[in-house]
């Protein structure tokens, strides 16, 4: 049986203490965290602000919404996909391609038509004449019309198609302008075709995603790891015995009758959680895993945005409240005509009353009003 650093069996107690200060470490630079955590999902909601700033104002000191998008040509990182969309740094980024002739995920594993092929020649020989493009410039010049999207709906061809060159690995992103993505030509280093290199990087992949959302069921386990097809669609075959290995590289208990894994390297932490309070972004590691915040907390809590409003029960972009190592309820957070508000909901119908959480809670809704900028 596997002991926490106090020589005490480990219980489903640990594993949630172990949960949030495995990812809510002490505040550092914005750089420091992006390499340390490797990924940062992103999601272009923006209630009260967007996840990927949300996820960083917790573990980056004195961040404000915005700054890694204002800050993002400086960091050593890109925008790309992992095991979802977001921000990875470019060690991580060099792990996954080139993806040759891959589809981005949502059409499926069917290479490139023809036709599609020939035009993303075209294009990426206008992005490398012009050194970076805005799509609107793109579509002026090749004027693509429009397409049925991934959903079924319809989108503009340039934009589908600047996407789909993105994913395979021929452009990069080099800012955003208002939000829109600024392109220019890009190269990844060879691929291999060696089966020992292609299982070290696989593995390594592996490793990035089970330590930043670690610990972890053996089905979310299973789950994480299987959604690398994305990051490496190219190697979709080699996922399965990635999956065996890090079974058996990773430390792993039996708890209440599930399997639970995480990094051998790391032990449940000593200190018991201090009093503070946190409003978490939907995406946030702590809480992305819905099967085990439903292990770890007893309760349910889904992502709302796209549900119909008179079926949500805690809101359109509801933020999970953490107290302590505890998960006690939502907030949902928004800004009207410069006037911040907020309405929290809690899983006992009423919240704790202990002090410490009253005042804890206050400091809380203060640094979110700081980090949106609504308080110097």
């Amino acid at each position: 049986m596997l002991v926490n650093i106090l020589g005490v069996p480990v219980t489903l107690e640990h594993l949630r203490r172990f949960a949030v200060a495995n990812s809510l470490f002490p505040p550092t630079t914005l750089k420091r965290v992006l390499h340390k955590l490797g990924f940062v999902q992103a999601d272009p909601i923006r209630a009260p602000a967007r996840a990927q700033d949300l996820i960083l104002r917790h573990r980056v000191k004195d961040y404000r919404a915005g700054d890694l998008e204002r800050r993002y040509a400086q960091l050593g990182i890109e925008e790309d996909f992992f095991i979802n969309y977001g921000f990875v740094t470019r060690e991580v980024q060099a792990l996954m391609h080139p993806r040759s002739n891959s589809r981005v995920p949502a059409e499926g594993r069917l290479p490139w038509p023809a036709g599609r092929r020939k035009r993303a020649e075209l294009v990426l020989s206008f992005v490398r004449e012009r050194g970076f493009v805005h799509p609107r410039e793109v579509d002026n010049h090749f004027a693509h019309g429009r397409v049925k999207n991934y959903w079924g709906g319809s989108s503009n061809a340039t934009t589908h198609l600047l996407d789909a060159m993105h994913y395979q690995g021929l452009l990069r992103i080099v800012r955003r302008q208002a939000g829109i993505r600024i392109y220019a030509a890009h190269e990844h280093g060879p691929g291999t075709s060696d089966k020992v290199e292609r299982q070290r990087r696989i593995d390594a992949l592996v490793d990035i995603a089970v330590r930043i959302y670690a610990p972890l069921p053996g089905k979310s386990l299973s789950f994480v790891i299987r959604r690398l097809r994305f990051a490496t669609p190219q190697w979709q075959t080699e996922i399965t015995g990635a999956l065996k290995r890090a079974k058996e590289r990773l430390a792993h208990e039996r708890i209440d009758g599930v399997d639970w894994y995480w990094p051998a390297e790391e032990r449940v932490p000593r200190s018991a959680p201090s009093d503070t309070v946190r409003l978490l972004a939907p995406f946030d590691p702590v809480v992305w895993d819905r099967a085990r915040f439903e292990l770890l907390w007893g309760w349910v809590y889904r992502f709302e945005a796209y549900t119909p409003a008179p079926k949500r029960k805690l809101g359109y972009y509801a933020l999970p409240l953490l107290w302590r190592d505890r998960v006690i309820g939502w907030g949902n957070l928004s800004v009207e005509r410069g006037r911040f508000k907020s309405e929290l909901g809690y899983v006992e119908a009423r919240p704790p009353r202990d002090r410490a959480f009253k005042r804890e809670l206050e400091a809380e809704l203060g640094r979110m009003r700081v980090f949106l900028g609504l308080e110097s």
